[in-house]
């Protein structure tokens, strides 16, 4: 090798060393928000390196004429094969990310859901406890003759009545929660359905001392499974009844929303619930109290959590707001059009 040429072959070195720095540099920072852009900018940078060392090869006239077009063809026949194998690995890059994303999504779920699962397990002993240890002590006072055995009796149908209901909670949030459930959709009236359970709830309203009012605007038809509408609207109702003093009132309205949807509220006078706390409101368990003791309707803290599921089979959607004096819970069904 010539010696004169092994100065300008350094610098043609250099050169070619601190462009591909620089760009390996750009192409870092450039991944950490964009992945897939920076595996497209990496065969580029390496074709940049080298026009850049090529460069100061030519302008110190280290390589012949022939041998620099050799090189400039060559450059430009690789800058498309370097687009190629960037794109490929963008795209590669991209769809890895996306897996990533969906296993860290599902892990999150698996372990939220197994999470949710101990808990209400937890919650479930504890409310199942209660009428348990009330049909020992019946049972013991009146066997001491603390208590008449007819007494006794009629606080124990009460309490297997309360554990019945748990029971069935517990049923029916399995149920609409076992992988593959499916709905018996028909053609229904959503303002029949909510007649119906407000007829139905009407006992338990008066011996409440609470007020039951309903109003059907417009058409309310909608493809929907019956039974589950008519139970999602049932714990609405019964929830909206267990939270309201004594004099108050729970409205319940069905309307046509104008995107051709079923919209049932239920207005309440609970009073209100903390803003903190109305993101847990459908949360299976959970009732909003430190004691976690049931109240005399009883019940697992799964109603509202049924509800929401209820409306997710449907393609609906439920929620609950803040109003003057209580709260308000909206389901919302797809109606007949609107499918």
């Amino acid at each position: 090798m010539n010696p004169d040429v092994v100065p300008a072959l350094v610098i043609a070195a250099l050169v070619a060393g601190a462009v591909g720095l620089v760009g390996a540099l750009i192409v870092l920072a450039v991944a950490r928000r964009r992945p897939a852009v920076a595996a497209a900018l990496g065969p580029l940078v390496v074709i940049a390196a080298l026009g850049g060392g090529l460069a100061v090869s030519i302008q110190a006239m280290v390589l012949p004429d022939a041998a620099v077009s050799a090189v400039l063809w060559l450059l430009a026949a690789a800058v498309p094969s370097a687009l190629v194998v960037g794109l490929v690995l963008a795209l590669r890059t991209q769809r890895l990310g996306a897996d990533r994303a969906a296993a860290v999504a599902a892990r999150e779920r698996d372990a939220a859901a197994e999470s949710r699962r101990r808990e209400v397990v937890a919650w479930i002993s504890h409310d199942l406890r209660t009428p348990l240890a009330s049909m020992r002590a019946l049972a013991e006072a009146a066997e001491d003759g603390v208590a008449a055995p007819e007494d006794a009796i009629r606080g124990i149908r009460s309490e297997v009545g309360r554990m019945s209901a748990m029971v069935a909670d517990l049923l029916d949030y399995s149920r609409l929660h076992a992988p593959g459930v499916r709905l018996e959709s028909e053609v229904v009236d959503v303002g029949d359905v909510v007649s119906d359970v407000l007829a139905s709830a009407a006992p338990i309203a008066r011996a409440a001392e609470v007020r039951l009012e309903g109003k059907v605007q417009g058409d309310a038809v909608a493809i929907v499974d019956p039974r589950e509408v008519s139970r999602a609207v049932e714990n609405l109702v019964l929830n909206g009844i267990r939270h309201t003093a004594a004099g108050g009132t729970v409205r319940t309205d069905v309307a046509s929303g104008a995107d051709g949807g079923i919209v049932v509220s239920v207005v309440d006078g609970c009073g209100g619930i903390p803003e903190a706390d109305l993101p847990r409101v459908f949360e299976p368990g959970w009732r909003g109290t430190p004691s976690r003791t049931p109240g005399a309707g009883g019940g697992t803290g799964t109603g509202l959590s049924i509800v929401q599921r209820v409306a997710e089979l449907h393609g609906g959607a439920c929620w609950v707001e803040n109003v003057n004096g209580g709260c308000r819970f909206t389901l919302r069904l797809p109606g007949a059009s609107s499918r």
